[in-house]
């Protein structure tokens, strides 16, 4: 049916698929948090971040229904259906990996799921 050749390269093309798609499963079970760097005014735009800190502001966009949190005096956008799916407020602690942007001349995290941001709330008093 197929030459000796031909059995070698389909059998090849079924190892590589089989490699590609374990190491798929792998890395997506690791997440991004192994491949993040802690966030620095030296981060640059495409890199991979986290950051952790108190919310200070929170800001609706003007359109779009999009957030914008503020830590540590850096902008944290948060597109529209990423905000659906979280509940927080002023003062809570939250932690976010994202990519760096540079959006009118200063840097932001640009955060592209849920999954990728945890809240802790502030506890009543």
């Amino acid at each position: 049916m197929f030459e000796r050749q031909e059995r070698v390269a389909i059998l090849l093309l079924i190892g590589v698929t089989i490699v590609v798609i374990v190491a798929h499963f792998v890395l997506a079970g690791l997440g991004k948090q192994p491949f993040a760097r802690p966030f620095t005014s030296s981060s640059s735009d495409g890199e991979l971040v986290f950051i952790e800190g108190t919310i200070d502001q929170i800001t609706l966009t003007k359109s779009g229904g999009h957030m914008t949190v503020s830590v540590n005096n850096l902008s944290i956008f948060l597109p529209a259906q990423v905000v659906q799916a979280l509940s927080f407020q002023k003062g809570d602690t939250i932690s976010v990996y994202g990519i760096v942007q540079t959006y009118n001349g200063k840097k932001e995290i640009v955060v592209s799921s849920a999954e990728d941001v945890r809240v802790n709330p502030v506890e009543p008093r």
